[in-house]
Parts: structure tokens; sequence; C-alpha cells
């Protein structure tokens, strides 16, 4: 993560603000609260994931959503603290290419990953947790204050178990099933009528011409239903998503040093999880066979949550990667 704290900004304004932002490969939400963590305005905008929709395009749809959040606000307002949670940004080249364009946004900015955001809704923020949304990633932290993270390494390289590998693997799984490479599958037909389509070989153009990861994303929702019709090749890849996800909360628990006999406090977060019900019991059903599971918290506003974090946050230097 990265900090930037300009002191000479901070004059004592009339009332001071403090700003969560959570940046998905989905969408951009910000929320302001005041001292007493009292929500006062949010925004919303596209993705803020740079290496999805580029730096000109993240770095826009962050102003939207911020200037939509303080729209009430006079326009020299100076937001105390934020807490920006962007994804993909992991790597220092990352922090060095966002933070001089962000850092105006408020006296002090924190940049860090926005699985990172998770770690506020936890006790004490020790625990793993896990994003399955559009992408997917999990994060830990343990009570020496050592933080690890397993995935997230994007939709070339990785992002197994979200919603995005769902649907890719659901569309691979449908054509082979129109070439007659595999047996039939419901998907086929699940995702022509999900994008209003025909036939099979529009699928062409709905994919290669139309890089929106999230609409893609979205056809996780037609695996699981068809999972739920009985269809074989939906149930494969559904279990296959749900292996994956128990896979990386397991590598970063061990990582930290969680014993396999120790309660792991989990945070859950990303549209795949928490809108998804079933999906989500049955992970926390296999989960807990290889790990013990302590308090499972939903991060369900976790830009809210880092707005009234940050109030009282005063640096991530207690928090050391490994």
């Amino acid at each position: 993560m990265t900090i930037y704290d300009d002191t000479s900004l901070q004059a004592t304004p009339p009332e001071s603000y403090y700003l969560g932002l959570d940046g998905g490969g989905s969408k951009t939400l910000a929320v302001l609260v005041n001292a007493q963590g009292e929500e006062v305005g949010r925004g919303v905008a596209g993705s803020s994931n740079y290496t999805g929709v580029g730096l000109e395009n993240a770095v826009s749809n962050i102003y939207t959503a911020v200037q939509q959040a303080r729209s009430f606000l006079d326009s020299d307002t100076i937001i105390t603290k934020a807490w920006l949670g962007i994804s993909a940004v992991d790597r220092p080249a990352d922090h060095a290419a966002l933070m001089p364009l962000l850092k105006d946004l408020a006296a002090t900015v924190y940049l860090t990953n926005d699985a990172e955001l998770g770690l506020s809704v936890l006790p004490d923020a020790v625990g793993v947790v896990l994003i399955a949304g559009t992408g997917s990633i999990a994060l830990g932290r343990n009570t020496r204050g050592l933080t690890s993270r397993a995935g997230g390494w994007g939709h070339l390289l990785g992002d197994e178990g979200s919603g995005y590998a769902l649907g890719i693997q659901a569309l691979q799984a449908a054509v082979r099933a129109a070439d007659g490479r595999n047996p039939h599958t419901l998907l086929l037909d699940r995702i022509l009528q999900s994008w209003g389509l025909t036939k099979a070989e529009e699928l062409i153009g709905a994919v290669y011409f139309n890089e929106d990861k999230a609409k893609i994303a979205r056809l996780s929702t037609c695996v699981l239903q068809a999972e739920r019709d009985g269809d074989v090749m939906a149930a494969a890849l559904v279990q296959n998503a749900i292996s994956e996800l128990v896979l990386v909360v397991k590598t970063v628990a061990a990582r930290l040093d969680f014993s396999i006999q120790q309660a792991l406090p989990v945070a859950l977060g990303g549209g795949l999880l928490l809108n998804e019900a079933n999906f989500q019991a049955r992970f926390l059903e296999q989960l807990e066979i290889a790990q013990p599971l302590g308090p499972v918290v939903h991060i369900e506003q976790p830009a809210l949550s880092a707005a009234r974090t940050v109030i009282h946050l005063t640096g991530f230097q207690n928090w050391i990667r490994v």
C-alpha cells in the first residue's frame, strides 16, 4: 500500500469528512461520512480496475464516484482522510501509476487493494478476507500484523472461482457443445437467452467485440440456474469454483500460520458469494472440513466500513506484507 499525507492541507475545516472507496472490476462505489461515522453521500461509476479499462478510464470513474459522493460539499472543502481500495493495486508499479493521480482526493490518502477493505469488518482486523465477484482474491492478516494474499491475478492469469471464471468456462462449454465436441448442456440455451441471441455463432461477436468482463461474469447466474436444473456440466463448473475458493483461503491461512485447529475468522465479499446463498453455504461447508471457522462476516458495504474505519486510522505501518 502507499500513503499520501499532506499535513499542510489539514487546516481544521469546519466539518471533517472521510472517504471510503471500493473500486472493483464491475463498478466503483464511493461513500463519504462525517466525523461521527454517519453517511452523508455516496456515488457510483464504472470499473476502476486500470488493467481492464485503462488508466485514464479508471481514474475518471474514481473521480466521478467521489464527486457524486461529495456533491453537497463546497468545491473547496478538503476531505480529511480517504481509504481507496482498488482492484489490481498490488505491485509498487501500480501504486506509482495511480497515487500521483489520486492524491488530491483528500489530505491523507491510503491506497490499497480492494480486498484489504474487508479487513475493516473483522474483529481486530485479523482473519482472511475472500472476495468472489467479477474477479477473486483472498487476503489475510494475523495477530502479529503480517498480511498475505493469494489469487487476484486477473482474468487472464487467474481469478479462479470468480464470476468471470464461471462465465468464461460456461461459454467454452457451450461452444464445444454447439460443435458436438461436448455432450449437450443447458448452458448454451441459457447463455443465448440471457444475451438475446438466437444461435451459437453470434457468441463470437458478443464476446470478441465487447470486452465487458462484468457482462461475462453475470453469466455465473446462468451456470447456477443450469446446475439447479440438473445440468451435469454446470454442476462440474460450480464444484470447481468452490474448490478453487476453498484452496485460496487455505493457502493464505497456512502462510499466516493459522493453525488447522484454530477457528479462522472469515470475511466474505463479492456478488457471487453474497448474492448466491446456496453457493456460499456450500463453500463454507467445504472450507470448514479443512479449517474450523470462527466468525463469518459479510462485507456488504466495504466502502462505508472503510470510511468509518479511516476516521481513527493512523496508518498501515503495522501491517507487514509477507
